[in-house]
């Protein structure tokens, strides 16, 4: 981990990091304490499909977690995404056909894939998984730990799997997702099944990308023996804010104080 840039402001502190993992440069930041020292719960941040590392809501949820808890956050650019993105005309015409999506309401038709969209979908969740899994074998050198995880929409297309075989991960927040036909399904549906941690699942009952049945079915699949659903009006971008609250009394049950 290369540390490039770190700044205090209001209490916390920021710093931007680079990880290197299989060759390729993932970019990153970590929030902590300002003056803070030891140990302490991390949460780890993944964001949602078109948005990067210090969007406006994974930056206020990790100042949330450092000011109201005393945890760590750390949060990365998912492949092809942020500073990650090689193809800036194709990731407008992605971030424009989802806001299309979204404009359409619920009940329009699923999201179709050609052959090297699919391909590249897998190879994302791929490689998203490996880079948490590089990240945590980081954290762990400098003492880190205990570790959440929180992540809805594509952060739970990348962080389900991820936590399912990640036995340093005690919880999870995810959500925004669903079982549903689209590639990698059968390995994602086998992950959620797979789940044995703590899980607070949050759903929006008019979303315009997952239709409430595949919500609920994902709901029913995971694993876990303790599992809670928030199912809130609106779509897909439309989570309350008070859900914030319930993301920080779930983790702080889960994962204690800083010591």
């Amino acid at each position: 981990m290369e540390i490039l840039t770190e700044k205090a402001e209001m209490g916390v502190v920021e710093q931007r990091f680079d990880l290197t993992v299989a060759g390729e440069v993932v970019p990153g930041i970590r929030w902590w304490p300002e003056g803070a020292g030891g140990p302490r719960p991390t949460i780890l941040i993944g964001h949602g499909g078109t948005q990067h590392k210090r969007v406006p809501n994974v930056l206020g949820l990790a100042r949330r977690f450092v000011r109201h808890l005393g945890y760590g956050a750390v949060a990365l650019d998912a492949p092809g995404h942020g500073d990650r993105v090689t193809d800036p005309a194709a990731a407008e015409r992605q971030r424009q056909a989802l806001q299309a999506r979204l404009a359409a309401g619920p009940g329009g038709p699923p999201r179709s894939f050609d052959p090297e969209e699919a391909k590249e979908w897998v190879e994302r969740t791929t490689k998203g998984v490996a880079e948490w899994k590089a990240l945590l074998g980081e954290l762990d050198a400098q003492g880190g730990g205990p570790y959440g995880y929180w992540g809805v929409s594509m952060g739970t297309a990348i962080g389900l799997p991820f936590v399912a075989q990640e036995p340093r991960i005690a919880a999870a927040v995810l959500g925004l997702a669903g079982l549903s036909n689209r590639p990698g399904s059968d390995r994602f549906e086998q992950a959620a099944r797979a789940l044995r941690v703590p899980v607070l699942l949050v759903l929006q009952w008019d979303d315009e990308l997952v239709e409430r049945e595949q919500g609920l079915a994902l709901f029913d699949a995971i694993g876990s023996s303790e599992k809670t659903a928030h199912l809130n009006p609106g779509g897909h971008v439309e989570t309350p804010l008070f859900e914030r609250d319930a993301y920080e009394a779930f983790f702080r049950r889960h994962l204690g104080s800083p010591r």
